[in-house]
């Protein structure tokens, strides 16, 4: 493809001519995670602001110059992307803020953002003719993966956790995925994962390894800016788990980048530890409600790092029940249903502007990164009970529940 030079190590800074299957350095091995080198002013004959004015397809596809991919057949899936931006009419008071937006990508095919990347994945499984795509995931990456692919007419075999939420386990058996529960955690299920796309020979969509999801994931910035009329805000702020969703905003961003927060669970924060004691990633448990991000072992650090740095943006942690509180606020405020992992994020910059991170005058955007249905339970332990009341009038009445 014109559009792309090659790759790149992120480790070594060696390049290697682009191929659409190397998925690691080879001189590094599997810590050799590459980023795709565009050729820019090819990519810009064919995707610019004029161009963008002109193109009436309301999804992630609008940017495929920035993908690599062939472009073909795109019009068949699942319309993912172009997700509302909304302007805080309430959050932003009550944060302190100058104006706070929210990006909502719960509302996705599958309800995440995870479907991004599954897109892309399984555009280039199809351009390279495998019939099968396999990955390990905490939950959305794998319904996101079996739906896309279902669309597409791919097989999925699915390695998840045993602690997965049922309802992305639900998800994942409705879309016909081939589903492997594994009595571990997430660093076991993915190495049980990569040795059976090593023995079968199946598709490799695992983030933290195939270097063209973050293509996909990009594209959440993409449309951020472009929602902005290419004035973005301060900050961003975007939940972390394995590292690939934060080095795609930041891959996503144009002219002035804005300050990245990368924001974690006290329970399982690999990266703010690293940050934070000035050393390199360390193996930590997945203590967290927050199964999305609960990821001891990251696969992309390199590019969740670079992402932060590069911007001068910052790493910060927050509790569960942070998160659990996150949950009633956005919703309350904002009307906006995100699980545990999804609210992260909004939990996170609450937390930065009490500490003095982000000024009450500075402008964020927060990435809502999945909808609260995929987790009824914990939606449920943030929100309570409804009240259990008898169908009398004089009962409702002298309850007291109604003012």
């Amino acid at each position: 493809m014109k559009r792309i030079y090659g790759y790149r190590c992120t480790l070594c800074g060696k390049e290697y001519p682009y191929g659409p299957e190397l998925m690691t350095c080879p001189a590094c091995g599997e810590k050799g995670i590459l980023d795709i080198v565009f050729n820019y002013t090819e990519v810009k004959k064919e995707l610019n602001r004029d161009t963008l004015k002109k193109d009436r397809d309301n999804s992630m596809w609008r940017y495929r110059a920035l993908m690599p991919l062939k472009g073909e057949g795109l019009g068949k899936f699942l319309r993912i992307g172009w997700t509302p931006l909304y302007e805080s009419l309430r959050l932003g008071d009550e944060l302190g803020l100058k104006k706070l937006y929210i990006k909502d990508d719960g509302i996705n095919p599958t309800a995440s953002l995870k479907d991004r990347a599954s897109g892309v994945a399984v555009a280039k499984a199809l351009e390279l003719g495998y019939d099968t795509i396999c990955c390990s995931s905490t939950g959305n990456a794998a319904s996101s993966c079996a739906g896309n692919a279902a669309r597409m007419g791919l097989k999925t075999v699915i390695f998840v956790p045993e602690r997965a939420p049922k309802g992305k386990v639900a998800q994942l058996l409705i879309f016909g995925a081939n589903v492997i529960s594994v009595k571990g955690d997430y660093r076991q299920t993915f190495e049980l994962s990569k040795a059976a796309i090593e023995k079968w020979g199946f598709y490799n969509r695992n983030a933290g390894i195939n270097p063209i999801l973050t293509e996909g994931k990009k594209t959440v910035a993409l449309e951020i800016a472009e929602q902005l009329n290419f004035e973005p805000t301060d900050w961003v702020a975007v939940s972390v788990g394995d590292g690939c969703t934060i080095g795609g905003v930041y891959n996503g961003m144009i002219d002035r980048i804005p300050k990245i927060l990368g924001v974690q669970s006290t329970g399982c924060c690999p990266f703010v530890d690293a940050a934070n004691n000035h050393r390199d990633l360390v193996p930590t448990p997945e203590n967290t409600l927050a199964d999305s991000i609960a990821v001891g072992v990251p696969r992309n650090p390199k590019k969740a790092l670079r992402a932060v740095e590069k911007s001068n943006g910052r790493w910060i942690a927050v509790t569960d029940d942070e998160i659990l509180a996150a949950m009633r606020l956005l919703g309350r405020t904002e009307g906006v249903f995100g699980e545990p992992a999804g609210v992260t994020a909004t939990a996170g910059v609450k937390r930065a502007v009490q500490e003095g991170i982000i000024r009450p005058d500075e402008t964020v955007t927060v990435i809502s990164t999945g909808s609260g249905l995929k987790d009824v339970n914990n939606a449920l332990r943030a929100a309570g009970e409804p009240f259990l009341c008898e169908p009398d009038i004089h009962v409702l009445e002298k309850s007291g529940r109604i003012r």
